[in-house]
């Protein structure tokens, strides 16, 4: 098993672009690591208190994330830190290797991991 973490941003508190961006993140986790749906286990979810008009897992649902374990948390709020965040770890079972997984930084949020994006 192992795990994959991605987040990214959105620049207004609404169900329209926290779905958008959700999507974007999860679709691009999937592709740049070759996913299979049904060997993800989980996907827990994360946004900072300034997002709360939609759940991120919605929009894994809607990408047909429907046999695995969605949940939504609340990241810490810790000062100067990042704003309308939302971050993912996704946990999947395959032959992959945590070595070769490719973490996925979106839009704002590359500033989190500046060593992915070299």
């Amino acid at each position: 098993m192992v795990s994959i973490r991605g987040a990214t941003t959105v620049e207004h508190n609404n169900k329209e672009e926290i779905i958008r961006a959700t999507k974007e993140l999860l679709l691009r986790i999937e592709s740049d690591n070759n996913l299979i749906k049904d060997n993800v286990i989980s996907i827990l979810f994360s946004s900072t208190k300034d997002l709360n008009a939609e759940y991120p897992a919605k929009a894994a649902r809607l990408l047909g994330y429907t046999q695995c374990g969605l949940m939504c948390f609340n990241e810490m709020d810790v000062v100067g830190s990042i704003k309308r965040c939302i971050r993912a770890i996704v946990l999947y079972q395959d032959l992959l290797e945590q070595k070769d997984v490719k973490h996925i930084y979106l839009n704002k949020a590359k500033t989190l991991r500046p060593d992915l994006n070299e």
